[in-house]
């Protein structure tokens, strides 16, 4: 005679291994992957007629690879000037696909940032013009104001998913900020 109590342990471990092979613990995690860079173009150009414009660049054609970066600048900075500072980031690993990595950092403003750090001397100030979708400072577009005849250097810092609101966080300051530097490329200047 069938007797379905006997039947009962079974089907509590089936709907146990059912339930078990149902767990989410096996979808794949996706990385966010870091944008590649191979150029970064910083230029600046001045509020008023008279000095010319001038451009800083970087260009790492093989990335990470072993050969060394190119930087170089045109025009020269006038001392007690202010210019508008605008950055453009490329991939140009490459040449027949260039992407624009300005255009994606603008698509996901919230997760990045720059940094202008000066050394050496230099009596130059940058500040924020922009923001993202936040509120919060993005650093594509800066005040940049020269001061009194110096020589140095500046350091332009792109951070990925940093804090924007940390205690401390400055335009000089990435510290406080976290997140991971994308770029991080150094000038040097005199005016």
């Amino acid at each position: 005679m069938f007797n379905p109590s006997r039947f009962y342990p079974l089907l509590l471990l089936l709907l146990v291994v059912f339930v078990a092979g149902c767990d989410d613990d096996d979808d794949p995690v996706i990385p966010n992957e870091e944008e590649v860079i191979t150029d970064l173009t910083l230029t600046l150009t001045p509020n008023i007629g008279g000095p010319e414009t001038v451009v800083f660049t970087f260009k790492d054609a093989d990335g990470d690879g072993g050969q060394a970066p190119q930087i170089t600048s045109t025009g020269t900075l006038a001392p007690n000037t202010t210019y508008t500072g605008s950055l453009e980031l490329l991939n140009a690993s490459d040449p027949t696909n260039v992407e624009s990595i300005t255009a994606e950092i603008q698509e996901e403003d919230e997760e990045h940032q720059f940094f202008f750090q000066v050394a050496g001397g230099l009596n130059l100030t940058f500040a924020y013009a922009d923001a993202d979708d936040d509120g919060n400072p993005l650093g594509l577009v800066t005040t940049v104001n020269t001061g009194a005849s110096s020589s140095g250097n500046f350091t332009v810092i792109l951070r990925h998913e940093p804090n924007k609101t940390a205690a401390g966080i400055s335009i000089n300051n990435p510290a406080p900020a976290g997140g991971e530097t994308d770029i991080e490329v150094t000038f040097q200047a005199s005016f």
